[in-house]
């Protein structure tokens, strides 16, 4: 067990599991839904649209997670906006904002000669060096994150499962969607700090996509991807001491891969569970009395007529 206790008797090896997990359930709560509504892409472009705030943040010597937060936002309502106006799709919305900022962001990096070394950290992550601040950052976000979740889970229900039938409710699709792209803003803005911007979307999908091979409902499917992303998390620390690879690229690599995994076994399984279906339906069959033949009392029908 020198594999595990050695490395887990870290003080800095002990934050980064603890902040990468307290990341991977804030994602996998938020991740069902970015799952479940295929909004992927949007994901991934709010991450790549952090990068200029960012970028502002640590040149100015400020909170970076203000500059995530400030830039990422700017991109969600900017998606929303450009949409409307220009009557173009969200998708292509997402994608003109996606280039746009992404190009902003590197414009501002290469200003600056000596900011080589915050862009890696700022793009992958650096899970190793997560400090008690930002752990309590994560955990004041999980907690607005889930009761933001809980209270508006029957909305996002209705619009993920038929917006027509929440706008009938009076559960306001419109502003359904809006809040449910703040709380992947918020999941993302978190959870960076820990992956960085290019990898924080394998713990938004990777979890939540294993977990959806198993369950139907979104409760068992968002506490199935917390575990799958807590594991990912506790395997690609492990895989970083031991190996000596990047902490974040472990962790989003091993959560990746437990989709494959996940995959593949329910494949195994299905079969299994159909042939043993079929096994006990036979031996219920075969165990059971036949009923006993109807009895056709001719004679007493004659001697009725």
């Amino acid at each position: 067990m020198a594999w595990f206790t050695d490395p887990m008797s870290v003080a800095f090896m002990q934050r980064a599991v603890l902040g990468g997990s307290l990341a991977a359930v804030i994602c996998a709560v938020v991740g069902t839904w970015v799952v479940i509504r295929g909004l992927a892409f949007l994901g991934e472009t709010v991450a790549h649209g952090m990068l200029p705030g960012v970028a502002i943040a640590a040149l100015a010597g400020w909170p970076i997670v203000l500059g995530a937060a400030v830039s990422a936002g700017a991109m969600s309502v900017g998606v929303g906006v450009v949409a409307r106006r220009a009557r173009l799709s969200h998708d292509t919305a997402t994608g003109l904002l996606f280039v746009d900022m992404l190009s902003l962001g590197v414009v501002i990096v290469s200003r600056s000669r000596s900011f080589a070394t915050d862009v890696t950290s700022i793009l992958f992550g650096d899970v190793l060096a997560i400090r008690q601040a930002e752990l309590v950052l994560l955990a004041a976000a999980l907690v607005v994150i889930v009761a933001a979740c809980a209270v508006l889970h029957r909305a996002f229900v209705a619009l993920a499962f038929d917006a027509r039938t929440a706008a009938t409710l009076g559960l306001r699709p419109r502003a359904a969607h809006a809040l449910m792209v703040l709380l992947v803003t918020a999941a993302v803005v978190a959870s960076f700090q820990a992956l960085g911007t290019l990898l924080v979307v394998a713990l938004l999908l990777a979890p939540a996509a294993a977990a959806r091979q198993w369950t139907h409902r979104v409760p068992p499917t968002m506490a199935l991807g917390a575990a799958f992303g807590v594991a990912a998390v506790l395997a690609g620390s492990l895989l970083s001491w031991h190996a000596g690879t990047a902490g974040g690229a472990s962790i989003a690599g091993c959560a990746v891969a437990l989709v494959a995994v996940s995959a593949a076994a329910r494949a195994i399984a299905t079969p299994l569970a159909v042939r043993s279906a079929s096994v006990r339906t036979h031996l219920w069959r075969t165990s059971c009395p036949a009923p006993p033949a109807p009895v056709h009392r001719v004679g007493a029908r004659a001697e009725q007529h």
